[in-house]
């Protein structure tokens, strides 16, 4: 069977070591009532803290552990690691474990998606979808089905209810806040959802796991995507979308070096672009500004504070509300368009497609088409979208040259 690029799809794990048990029940204690809220075990320290706090406030729960990658090995996703540890935990934390084998569900509902927008020279952001896909939508189906009211997970974020609404709110610690990757969340995912630490601090989460004696006390955060893990991103990129070669261009045309493959590149990045001393150029950095899929070039521009880079307008995609509506057709409030990026004002304008229109106060460097706009009241995350295009000049250039 082949995706919608004709790529063949990869089944989900059937054998070996990580897919060994999966969606069976491991009770690590005794009892004939179910969990009221079962807990996402990923093998990390956050989610061990997480069950460890909900069970030491009496709450009747239960682990699970999600397979979402059927690694074929090449790389270091550390599944099979991150699944000892979970066991590993919930043994500590006396608590019974579930598996349950979402690759196929993953691949179907996110890298597929992933796939296609790299094709189209866009650059995803795969933890938003799969929160969306995954985590808050078959690992709910799958605690319901144990017969739990709740889940709960790591994530850095918090909930509360005002006005009949739940509200996605930041986490405190605003270092590891991660309401940035939840906002395609609604109403029924939240009222369904616990984020015990939403209210801690990183350090204070290390050290009670260390008390605790839980064996992922002193285990490295993980980093990046799991199914691209200490891979080279452009050879595992290029697994499923072939390198094409072509030429690296100034702005206004210079030619100064060649590319692999435009979609292996996105807007502000410097590294492995493999650009020496340009000769009539100075010597400072080159820093991506552009990418033309159609003709297969990638142009750069030298210095991080280019020109090239910047914007203060874009539209987005239809957008998600997580109050179910937006506060008003026309309103203010600041917005993140990547992770970890300072709050930046904003006005919004909602289109009767759904779709936004929003200015910022002051140019932005590098908005990426196939990133997250994300929306803040505060501390209220009230939803966002997919950037769909900017006003920054090369990428205006490009577009009207192609209509």
């Amino acid at each position: 069977m082949a995706d919608g690029l004709g790529l063949p799809r990869r089944a989900a794990a059937s054998s070996g070591a990580v897919a060994a048990g999966v969606n069976e029940a491991r009770p690590l204690t005794g009892g004939a009532s179910g969990p009221r809220t079962v807990v996402g075990i990923s093998g990390g320290v956050d989610s061990s803290v997480a069950a460890l706090l909900l069970r030491d406030a009496g709450e009747p729960i239960a682990g699970l552990f999600m397979q979402n990658w059927a690694d074929d090995g090449s790389g270091d996703c550390r599944a099979d690691e991150d699944r000892r540890d979970a066991v590993a935990v919930c043994g500590r934390l006396g608590i019974p474990i579930h598996f349950r084998d979402f690759s196929g569900e993953y691949w179907d509902g996110v890298f597929a998606h992933f796939l296609a927008e790299y094709a189209a020279g866009r650059t995803p952001n795969p933890d938003v979808l799969c929160n969306r896909e995954i985590k808050f939508k078959h690992f709910l189906d799958a605690a319901r089905e144990l017969g739990a009211d709740f889940i709960a997970t790591g994530h850095y974020a918090r909930v509360d209810r005002r006005h009949n609404r739940h509200r996605l709110l930041r986490g405190v610690d605003c270092e590891k806040d991660q309401s940035y990757f939840l906002h395609q969340l609604g109403q029924e995912q939240l009222a369904a959802t616990k984020f015990p630490l939403g209210e801690m601090h990183k350090p204070a989460i290390r050290k009670m796991a260390q008390d605790a004696e839980l064996p992922t006390a002193a285990k490295k955060d993980s980093t990046g995507i799991c199914f691209i893990g200490e891979r080279d991103f452009r050879t595992f990129l290029g697994q499923y979308l072939p390198a094409r070669g072509g030429e690296i261009r100034t702005p206004d045309g210079h030619v100064i070096g060649t590319h692999t493959g435009v979609f292996y590149f996105t807007l502000g990045q410097r590294e492995g672009l493999n650009i020496g001393g340009v000769r009539g150029f100075r010597a400072e950095p080159w820093y991506v500004v552009g990418k033309d899929v159609a003709g297969n070039v990638l142009y750069v521009d030298q210095g991080s504070d280019t020109p090239w880079l910047k914007s203060s307008l874009l539209w987005s995609e239809q957008a998600h509300w997580i109050g179910g509506d937006p506060p008003a057709d026309r309103f203010h409030c600041t917005a993140q368009t990547r992770y970890r990026q300072a709050d930046e004002p904003c006005e919004v304008i909602v289109g009767d497609d759904g779709c936004l229109e929003v200015r910022f106060a002051n140019p932005q460097r590098a908005v990426t088409p196939g990133q997250s706009l994300v929306l803040y009241d505060g501390p209220v995350c009230l939803g966002g979208a997919v950037i769909a295009r900017t006003d920054a000049p090369l990428e205006q250039r490009l577009r009207t040259a192609s209509e």
